[in-house]
């Protein structure tokens, strides 16, 4: 299969909507990350991203929508779902909400739940508009990978697999929508992002608890597996930038592997670039300019053929707490606290 690369234009959308109706697969940008999206109304295209994504079958999916007549065809929702959509649709929130008995299982993982978003990007919402459908949609990668934040790491992964990339540039924020259940009594958040939980309790009085349940099936993605990972082992270190830098070089010179170490502007002065290859993620105390590179930085990484990466934490509070999940998803747990 030959893969298009088309400009996220209007040309570009139509030729990639008709592919999304006549059951192809269309990989395009939104504002958090490159999505790989299916007909919603089509079994066989939606089991495909399974297959093209190698991501397992009890990983449900998010199903992208354009206008508010969309989510009520497809789920229900308590009455404060009103003032979440006033205030953060569309952008990156995904919302969790009881599914329409009418909801086909396809996409859900057979969960009686279905996480919807509504994304700014404007590329993203007319491709549903024109396909005349909502389009479930996962990250366009490999399952398990940094999640692509521009067209060419979609290519990356998945060059010859899919039938159209459409090239809407970088995406703003470079991560994934925060998910917030609100399947049930109480608000939670499944995956933390760039809409926090203060932000949430502004508008509903509601304050979520955070984290999934680890007894019950995982109602969204982001949760159950290991994600966002690198080929190289990566190992985040939490401390103060004196500690944590002093920490890196001191086990970093232990070995005679390949070291690839993602500083901080306040620390990238610390590391010998003739001894590793530094990448600069930026400001540490602006969470949201560092989780805009993070992908980015970690395919830099295997581009460079890196065996062993260690990385700064930041301050896991706001924002940065959605950095610093991503980070501790990409190295598997293995998470070193000063």
């Amino acid at each position: 299969m030959k893969t298009l690369l088309l400009g996220a234009d209007i040309p570009g959308i139509m030729e990639a909507a008709k592919t999304i109706r006549n059951g192809g697969l269309v990989a395009f940008p939104t504002e958090t990350v490159y999505g790989l999206g299916a007909d919603a109304k089509n079994e066989t295209a939606v089991n495909r991203i399974y297959a093209v994504k190698g991501r397992p079958a009890d990983n449900p999916l998010i199903l992208h929508i354009h206008d508010l007549a969309q989510f009520h065809a497809y789920a229900d929702a308590p009455e404060y779902f009103e003032l979440l959509a006033e205030a953060f649709w569309p952008g990156p929130l995904t919302v969790v909400v009881p599914k329409k008995s009418t909801t086909p299982g396809w996409g859900t993982a057979g969960l009686p739940t279905i996480a919807i978003r509504m994304p700014s990007n404007d590329a993203s919402r007319l491709l549903a508009k024109h396909a005349q459908t909502a389009i479930y949609a996962p990250s366009a990668n490999l399952s398990g990978k940094p999640s692509p934040t521009s067209a060419r790491h979609v290519l990356q992964d998945l060059d010859g697999k899919i039938e159209i990339v459409l090239d809407g540039g970088h995406c703003i924020y470079g991560l994934e929508s925060t998910v917030l259940d609100i399947s049930e009594n109480t608000p939670r958040i499944l995956r933390p992002g760039f809409i926090t939980a203060e932000m949430i309790y502004e508008r509903i009085g509601i304050l979520p608890e955070s984290g999934h349940q680890q007894s019950k099936q995982p109602k969204s993605p982001g949760v159950k597996y290991k994600h966002y990972a690198p080929n190289a082992e990566l190992t985040v270190v939490n401390g103060s930038p004196a500690s944590a830098a002093a920490f890196i070089n001191e086990h970093a010179s232990k070995t005679e592997k390949r070291i690839g170490v993602l500083a901080t502007d306040q620390t990238v002065e610390k590391y010998d670039l003739n001894k590793y290859s530094v990448l600069n993620i930026g400001d540490r105390l602006k969470p949201e300019l560092i989780g805009a590179g993070l992908y980015a930085a970690l395919r830099k990484f295997d581009e460079l053929g890196v065996e062993i990466i260690y990385a700064e934490g930041i301050i896991g509070t706001g924002i940065g707490a959605a950095v610093m999940n991503r980070m501790a998803k990409a190295a598997g747990g293995r998470v070193v606290n000063l």
